[in-house]
């Protein structure tokens, strides 16, 4: 369960990056982006899926969160 820095890009896109493996790239879809909650399956533009509990209400950018490999 690595700790996942999350914030916006200067184009506002949102960057996923894990520091102990040095990997930086950009969200390309969340299962839930809503007003209120945010986060499920996170797909990346590598092809890589994680998940996260959805939180309620959503995380303000940047925020470092837990995250697990969807299986």
């Amino acid at each position: 369960m690595p700790s996942v820095m999350i914030r916006k890009s200067d184009t506002g896109a949102l960057l996923f990056y894990v520091a102990k493996k040095d990997m930086e790239e950009t969200i390309a879809s969340v299962e839930t982006d809503t007003p209120e909650a945010w986060g499920g399956r996170v797909e990346l533009t590598d092809g890589s899926q994680w998940y996260l509990d959805p939180i309620s209400p959503p995380p303000r950018f940047p925020t470092t969160l837990r995250f697990t490999r969807a299986a």
